[in-house]
């Protein structure tokens, strides 16, 4: 890879010097009137129903494409991991510390970080093998599903996959494998966004002490116009650092996910 892009350098700055070259020898023209392309999108009639499928197939690629991030996000980790930091903002009483970019950078490389081996197993069983024309697409398609759903179903508590198979209208399979796709994300998904606000509210309890106290220090020193949270604030921070807070709940999102 390292090779193909130095000689597409190359070759992308040797035609460069002889485009420069060769202009720089033609004698100056006078200046033509700009003239700017015309786009037109036509509506006609289809020759073949191939033509007509081929046309249907882009529009549902493109609009998967779209839908693409929000569908990975809710079949990994990101879900948990950016609920979680972003109570531990409002834990912290910091407004916009740290900023949305940072919180969800973080989210995001932690994901990867959990997710890597789900990755590597998605690339040797589908991508790799596709790419090498060794299965068609709907296998690829099959084998990459196959590690997702093991992760989602190593996350996902019993009785939230019963209520969405109760929804769906069916019975409970014998094995993970007779469980549909669309009834397994939706239950993965409330199960972790439960166990989201359950590490949430852990980290609620220190930094509410916290307030509790200064807020009772201030009213029995009779500074009630002080608002308790710019006193307690520099406090929680201090906790927050003392305990190294950031190792610890890095720790502890990376440890409560099964694989």
């Amino acid at each position: 890879m390292a090779r193909l892009f130095f000689m597409a350098l190359v070759c992308f700055l040797l035609i460069v010097v002889s485009v420069n070259t060769v202009l720089a020898q033609v004698p100056p023209q006078p200046a033509a009137p700009l003239t700017l392309p015309s786009l037109q999108i036509q509506l006609g009639r289809s020759e073949s129903p191939e033509e007509l499928t081929t046309t249907i197939q882009i529009i549902l690629i493109i609009t998967l494409l779209t839908l693409a991030p929000a569908i990975l996000i809710l079949v990994t980790s990101f879900t948990r991991i950016i609920i979680v930091l972003s109570l531990l903002r409002h834990a912290l009483s910091t407004q916009q510390i740290p900023p949305n970019q940072v919180l969800v950078g973080l989210a995001l490389f932690l994901t990867v970080f959990i997710m890597s081996p789900v990755l590597e197993e998605i690339n040797d069983r589908a991508v790799q093998p596709y790419l090498a024309r060794e299965i068609d697409q709907q296998t690829a398609i099959n084998n990459a599903m196959v590690p997702i759903r093991s992760f989602m179903f190593h996350n996902v508590r019993q009785k939230d996959l019963v209520l969405f198979l109760n929804i769906a209208g069916e019975s409970r399979p014998d094995n993970d494998a007779d469980v549909r796709t669309r009834v397994l994300i939706p239950a993965f998904v409330i199960s972790e966004l439960k166990m989201a606000f359950q590490m949430g509210f852990m980290l609620f309890i220190p930094f509410l002490i916290i307030d509790m106290v200064v807020a009772s220090i201030l009213m029995s020193m009779g500074m009630m116009m002080l608002p308790p949270i710019m006193v307690s604030l520099p406090f929680k921070i201090l906790l927050f650092v003392l305990v190294d807070g950031w190792n610890l709940l890095v720790h502890s999102l990376v440890a409560s996910f099964r694989m």
